[in-house]
């Protein structure tokens, strides 16, 4: 989500001349998967729900080490010394395999919610799964890549997508982070309750879904603005936000990412504990840990937007221009001076 969401990281990633590498990056390893799956196929058993998410974990973790070299342009022996065994096995575990694996849940949860049930019909949707966790993996890692590059040459990121500023965040703030937490256990829960109006089982995971997507969307915003003003109320914050906005950025990257979770949790259920449904007791517990990281995860990227602007207040107007925060920071409704007149970065990065 920091790649997406904090600008300095977003602005790095998005460049026109890193956008075309992105595309070629992603298009090979695609056709590379679909080769090795066809090769897989005839090796493995992919019929089997964990025999396929091992390979596709395996293949991610494989595809995640390459690309991270080709954003990283450097050869292995500088690559060895400069990052380390530690920063390269946390790529391979958590950007290849773990990142893999939940991808090709997302994308059996999501077939399976159009009547393509994997468990049915395999060979389509473990393809697609197999195809669309290399190409997205070897996106992300790419973009890891470039960035660790550019901060080799010089280029200072504040925040680096390895999980440590998170992890410092749970050591210096667990007071903070409590209640937002806690809000998440509680209201993810609840949101999955709708389900029980719906007697069908593909209905009632819709309306599970729908609730955590909404919930969890609403509350890793209101966390966001704790975490990026903490000495003002966010709920003052929220007011001074324009409707639009708030809806605009609800939408991103709030629900998005909260219906993302949700599904692969979905998937969890369903490929791993092979349940014909989603039954209401693990909805309620999916639910309410979807929605407890949503809001944790808001407060972590406030927390952090708030470290950039205070530590990097030499960023230009150009690079504070972010999908999730130009919009909420630009036009916020009456902005002051202090913490939340700061809200209103489209207009005042030029006197940075």
């Amino acid at each position: 989500m920091a790649l997406r969401v904090l600008p300095s990281l977003s602005l790095a990633v998005t460049e026109d001349s890193v956008r075309k590498r992105k595309r070629v990056v992603m298009f090979v390893p695609g056709l590379i998967a679909f080769g090795v799956y066809r090769l897989a196929k005839s090796l493995v058993p992919l019929a089997d729900p964990l025999a396929l998410l091992t390979v596709s974990g395996l293949v991610a973790a494989l595809t995640a080490i390459l690309a991270y070299r080709v954003g990283r342009s450097a050869s292995w022996p500088l690559i060895a010394r400069e990052d380390g065994g530690r920063l390269l096995s946390w790529l391979a575990g958590w950007i290849g395999v773990v990142y893999g694996i939940q991808l090709s849940l997302l994308v059996l949860t999501l077939l399976w919610l159009m009547d393509y049930d994997y468990l049915q019909h395999p060979d389509g949707p473990a393809m697609m799964a197999f195809i669309i966790s290399c190409t997205t993996v070897a996106r992300d890692a790419f973009e890891i890549g470039h960035v660790r590059k550019l901060s080799v040459l010089g280029r200072p990121f504040l925040t680096f997508p390895d999980g440590g500023p998170l992890r410092a965040l749970l050591q210096s703030r667990a007071a903070q982070l409590g209640p937002w937490v806690g809000s998440g256990l509680a209201a993810g829960g609840v949101a999955t309750l709708g389900g029980l109006a719906m007697a069908d089982g593909q209905a009632a995971a819709l309306v599970q879904l729908l609730g955590v997507t909404i919930l969890g969307g609403g509350l890793a915003l209101c966390a966001y603005f704790d975490g990026l003003h903490p000495s003002v109320s966010w709920i003052e914050t929220l007011r001074r936000t324009a409707p639009a906005e708030l809806l605009k950025y609800w939408w991103w990257p709030g629900m998005t990412f909260a219906s993302t979770y949700y599904l692969v949790a979905m998937g969890v259920l369903l490929f791993v504990g092979r349940q014909p449904t989603i039954a209401t007791g693990p909805a309620f517990v999916a639910g309410a840990l979807v929605a407890a990281m949503m809001a944790l995860y808001g407060y972590y990227l406030g927390h952090r937007r708030q470290v950039e602007d205070e530590q990097a207040p030499q960023l230009s107007e150009d690079l504070l221009r972010c999908p999730f925060v130009m919009g909420i920071l630009g036009k916020t409704a009456g902005a002051t001076d202090g913490a939340a007149g700061e809200l209103a970065l489209g207009k005042t990065g030029s006197k940075r």
